[in-house]
């Protein structure tokens, strides 16, 4: 299979996972974008609430695995945010050097930065004009 049908192999997955827990306490998925960014790519996760500690990444062959665990208040009277523990497997979607993963946390978003193993170089061609 090539890649486009396998992310969204992975998305299609993703959805029924969340339909079938929707009535199940504590299910949650944060959402995650993946970014070019010429010689890296960028996944950024929502992670509000989520205690930075909690938060492990583990890579492995062309997948990453996050997880984390987000409290949820005690006595609350009801109940729309979803909270305790979440585990997201992603397919990288393009080649990536192992182990170049670099993460930080800023305003409730992951951001990991890994290294492509063939970047994308933006190239402009100008040519030479006559004297």
């Amino acid at each position: 299979m090539n890649e486009p049908v396998l992310s969204r192999l992975q998305q299609l997955m993703t959805i029924r996972e969340g339909v079938e827990n929707l009535g199940q306490p504590g299910a949650w998925h944060p959402a995650a974008d993946w970014v070019d960014a010429g010689t890296h790519l960028l996944l950024l996760m929502d992670v509000p609430g989520v205690n930075v500690e909690s938060l492990a990444l583990e890579e492995q062959g062309d997948t990453v695995t996050i997880t984390g665990e987000r409290s949820t208040p005690e006595h609350r009277l009801s109940a729309e945010r979803p909270g305790g523990t979440f585990t997201r497997k992603l397919t990288f979607p393009q080649e990536v050097l192992p182990q170049t993963g670099q993460a930080t946390v800023k305003n409730g978003v992951l951001t990991v930065q890994f290294e492509k193993k063939h970047p994308t170089i933006d190239v402009t061609c100008q040519t030479e004009t006559e004297k």
